[in-house]
């Protein structure tokens, strides 16, 4: 079968997509999409690419669906195509508890001929037993619209969400008053690298089902929200230590270029903000909603983007691609490369999720062959668009974990496998993680030892930074889902657990002092 892509063919995907006329001036004149490269992917991963599917999308008439509301218009247009997803009223209580919303990109990026086995479909609808099996058969049963309304706000107040006590990332600093000020909208946990929260950067283009932030999408009272620039500056300033500064929330995507200037103009032009190298943005654009990206609209701020570059200040687009079929169509494809024309450095983070990125056997054993595969593809296709593999990382213990989870143990093997297969150079940067409040936890790999088997880790990341130069074991567990639940190996605690313990409390009282002046 000839599966090359002629320009005709290419002419026919773009139709496909009802782009505007100027977003496909854009595209031609900026050779977004050269049949060079469809071609390649094309060749190399046929089965995870949308580039020869012809038949006309079932989304074309809004650009994004919210709440239920929004869910139950995308069941009645399934439904005009004979597709039935079923377990309605369960898939409702999980948008009560947390939230819906998917674009029309995402949407035409699932197979629906196949969805119960779609990665997308998984990643952004909710899928029956995710939540807690109590929990649903008493929603299920309850014999009034009050009775599930109780149950639904009481479940919400289990939700974890704000694990590894986040709370305490909140910074804090002397102001010109000499009083404590605490940064709200802002995390600083490890030195180099300053989280905000951007009071833009609220809302998301889509709802991961395993959101870790989902106090900040859902809007509960204890978001970390960042109004003040001026503000953030003015920290950045005293900290010399910080090089990156990371926008995030929510999605950095929601971001407006004058709003980005206010940020961005300081940094470049005021000398006592010159040891700041990088500026991230952590967004999940290029799969929700790629088609902003090459959109007039963006021009203003692919100038910012240019001009950060030119100036030596890194602008890293902090992406979250799970598996191939989210990359490999015209849209993001077409934005991955206007990006990279304009100075982006573009990375992909993404957790190794049960359903999505990670799959089972019939057993219910992780399948460590077919798992490992979507990532090697993955890593491969990152290679052949110029985006860096950054990290491939463990669910925080929020929301659905126990949906999402499997053991360390399997997880481990599913990583080494793709750790191996890949070249060097497309390969995560570091080993698979899991944030706790202590840090970013590294899992090496296993140590056998006469009679025993053991887990190596190391920090990645810690609330001391000189955790990282130690190598330590903790006892071997099939079972165990959380790194930070392995028992220390002979000892009745970890090396860093009474340090982290004072650290914790300092920083508590500060937040605590710094609200209450």
């Amino acid at each position: 079968m000839n599966q090359s892509i002629s320009t005709a063919q290419k002419e026919q995907l773009i139709k496909r997509f009802h782009y505007s006329e100027e977003t496909k001036a854009i595209i031609e004149k900026e050779n977004l999409l050269p049949e060079g490269v469809l071609n390649r992917i094309q060749k190399a991963y046929p089965q995870h690419s949308s580039l020869l599917e012809k038949e006309e999308f079932h989304f074309n008439d809004k650009k994004n669906y919210s709440g239920l509301e929004g869910f139950r218009e995308i069941v009645s247009i399934l439904a005009n195509f004979g597709i039935e997803i079923g377990h309605l009223e369960e898939r409702e209580l999980f948008i009560k508890v947390y939230r819906f919303m998917a674009t029309k990109h995402v949407l035409n990026t699932i197979n629906w001929a196949d969805f119960k086995n779609d990665s997308v479909f998984q990643l952004v609808f909710p899928q029956p037993g995710m939540i807690r099996p109590d929990v649903t058969n008493a929603y299920l049963n309850a014999d009034s619209a009050e009775a599930k309304e109780k149950i639904v706000k009481d479940y919400i107040r289990e939700t974890n969400p704000h694990d590894g006590k986040q709370q305490l990332n909140k910074p804090t600093f002397i102001n010109e008053d000499g009083e404590i000020e605490v940064i709200e909208g802002s995390q600083h946990k490890y030195p180099q690298c300053k989280l905000i929260f951007d009071v833009q950067t609220q809302n998301c283009f889509a709802f991961c089902n395993y959101c870790f932030r989902h106090a900040q999408v859902r809007g509960d009272d204890d978001m970390f929200i960042q109004k003040d620039v001026h503000q953030i500056h003015e920290y950045l300033k005293l900290h010399k230590e910080i090089s990156d500064v990371l926008i995030t929330g929510g999605d950095a995507g929601f971001l407006k270029a004058d709003r980005f200037e206010e940020y961005i103009t300081p940094i470049i032009e005021d000398p006592k903000l010159s040891h700041i190298k990088t500026i991230r943005l952590g967004t999940r654009v290029l799969t929700y909603n790629p088609e902003m990206i090459i959109a007039p609209a963006y021009n203003g701020m692919l100038k910012l983007f240019k001009k950060l570059y030119d100036n030596g200040i890194q602008l890293a687009l902090m992406s979250h691609f799970s598996a191939p079929r989210e990359v490999l169509n015209i849209s993001t494809i077409a934005a991955i490369r206007r990006l990279k024309a304009h100075g982006v450095t573009i990375k992909s983070q993404s957790p190794i999720m049960n359903h999505i990125s990670l799959f089972q056997k019939e057993n219910g054993e992780v399948d460590i062959d077919r798992s490992a595969q979507n990532w090697i593809d993955l890593g491969n296709v990152f290679a052949m668009l110029g985006i860096g593999f950054h990290s491939m990382y463990l669910a925080r213990p929020t929301g659905e974990f126990h949906y999402f989870n499997q053991p360390v143990a399997q997880i481990n093997e599913v990583f080494s496998k793709v750790f191996r297969e890949l070249a060097s150079l497309n390969r995560p940067s570091r080993y698979i993680t899991q944030t706790s409040s202590a840090g970013k936890i590294s899992l090496l790999g296993t140590v056998d030892l006469p009679g025993e088997k053991l887990f190596a880790l190391k920090f990645n990341e810690g609330r001391n930074m000189e955790w990282m130069d130690k190598v330590y074991l903790v006892q071997y567990d099939e079972k165990e889902n959380t790194i930070a639940n392995l028992k220390p190996y002979r000892s009745d605690r970890h090396f860093f657990e009474d340090e982290l313990r004072e650290i914790e409390q300092k920083l508590h009282d500060s937040i605590e002092t710094g609200r209450n002046k």
